[in-house]
C-alpha cells in the first residue's frame, strides 16, 4: 500500500471518528482539564507568560476542553479543528468564542497570536507533517509568542505496546514507522521526546520548559525566536 494513500485513509478515519463517535459523547461528557498536577501547571505557566488581553490560538481545540481555562484572564480565543462534530459541540457550550474548520496542516494564520495550545492531538499526527504543523504554529505566532503542547511520546507509553503495535502492522502489510499504532481506536504516532525537540527547534522555537506527565503525555512550553 502507498505510504501517502495509507495517511490520508487514516486521517480521514480520525476525522469521521471525531465526528461520529466521540462529538456525542463529549456533547455529553465533562471536558474540562485532565485532573493532573503537570496539565495544570503547563496551562498556568503559559497564561502567565501572555500579555493582558492575549490572542490565543486553541488548535485541535475539539469540544473546547481548554477554552475556559483560556478565556479566564480577559484573553480573545480562537479555535479550530478538523472536526466539524467537535466544534459544534464546542459553539454549543461557548458561544460567544470564535471557532473554525481548520485542520493542523492547513493553518496559515500570520503573526496575529500572542500565544498557541494544541493539547492532546499531536499523537494523531503522522511524522511526515510534524515540521509543517510547527511551521504553521511559528508563523501564525507574533514575535516571541508562546506555544505550549502535548504529544504522546515513546517514553510517555508502554515501549512492548508500541514495539508490538509496529510489528502487527507490519505483518498485515501496511507502510509504517515505527511508533505508528494504527490498531487504536484511531491512528496514534508515539515519537521520542528527543524528536519532538529537534523538530521545535528546526521549526524556530526555543525550549522553556518540559516534563513527562502523568498520563501518557510530554508537555513542552515553547517560545519562537
Amino acid at each position: 500500500m502507498d505510504r501517502t494513500a495509507w495517511l490520508r485513509e487514516m486521517r480521514r478515519d480520525c476525522e469521521e471518528k471525531y465526528n461520529k463517535v466521540w462529538a456525542p459523547l463529549y456533547s455529553k461528557e465533562k471536558t474540562g482539564l485532565y485532573d493532573n498536577i503537570t496539565h495544570l501547571q503547563f496551562i498556568r505557566e503559559f497564561l502567565d507568560h501572555l500579555p493582558q488581553k492575549a490572542a490565543i490560538l486553541d488548535a485541535a481545540c475539539g469540544a473546547g476542553r481548554y477554552t475556559p481555562h483560556l478565556l479566564e484572564k480577559g484573553h480573545s480565543v480562537l479555535g479550530i479543528d478538523q472536526a466539524q462534530g467537535m466544534l459544534d459541540v464546542a459553539k454549543a457550550k461557548y458561544p460567544g468564542v470564535q471557532f473554525e474548520k481548520v485542520g493542523l496542516q492547513e493553518m496559515t494564520y500570520q503573526g496575529i497570536f500572542d500565544g498557541a495550545i494544541c493539547m492532546d492531538a499531536m499523537e494523531n499526527v503522522p511524522p511526515e507533517d510534524w515540521p509543517l504543523i510547527l511551521s504553521n504554529f511559528h508563523r501564525a505566532l507574533k514575535p516571541h509568542g508562546y506555544l505550549y503542547f502535548t504529544a504522546e511520546t515513546i517514553e510517555n507509553t508502554e515501549e512492548d505496546e508500541v514495539r508490538q503495535a509496529f510489528e502487527r502492522a507490519q505483518q498485515a502489510g501496511l507502510p509504517v514507522v515505527y511508533g505508528e499504532n494504527p490498531d487504536d481506536d484511531v491512528y496514534h504516532y508515539h515519537p521520542t521526546n528527543q524528536q519532538v525537540k529537534e523538530w521545535t527547534q528546526g521549526a524556530g522555537f526555543d525550549v522553556l520548559r518540559e516534563a513527562n506527565g502523568e498520563i501518557w503525555y510530554y508537555h513542552i512550553l515553547l517560545r519562537k525566536v
